[in-house]
């Protein structure tokens, strides 16, 4: 069974597709099941992944990694997501652009999510 917010990617074709409606289906893509993308919490290497929270005047900044994720063409944040209060505000990023996005929500709880290229699905948060 799926649930909510799930995010699941095509090992053949690189389709990425976030859940808004669980069921008890398989998600299948080119021909096979989509692998179900958990999202990671550590930074194991020397890339920087986790999301880090900030306060800002207008809400929160969500910047990637506490050094700045590279932002290459083969090697970059394609999104971030922040869940609050039974919303998703999203942000999407290509090659050149900051690791960051600002959103306009108070900066108590919530999930921030982010997606690298490269090293897949990332969280921080409660």
């Amino acid at each position: 069974m799926t649930k909510l917010l799930e995010v699941y990617k095509c090992e053949i074709c690189g389709n990425i597709v976030e859940l808004l409606h669980a069921g008890a289906g398989e998600l299948v893509c080119c021909g096979q099941p989509m692998k179900l993308m958990a999202a990671k919490t550590e930074d194991q290497g020397k890339e920087k992944h986790v999301p880090v929270i900030e306060k800002t005047a207008k809400g929160i900044l969500v910047k990637v990694g506490a050094v700045p994720h590279p932002m290459e063409d083969k090697h970059y944040i394609e999104w971030v997501a922040v869940e609050k209060d039974g919303k998703v505000l999203r942000a999407f990023l290509k090659p050149g652009d900051k690791p960051e996005a600002e959103f306009p929500v108070s900066a108590d709880g919530g999930i921030a999510r982010e997606y690298c290229s490269v090293h897949g699905l990332w969280s921080a948060g409660n």
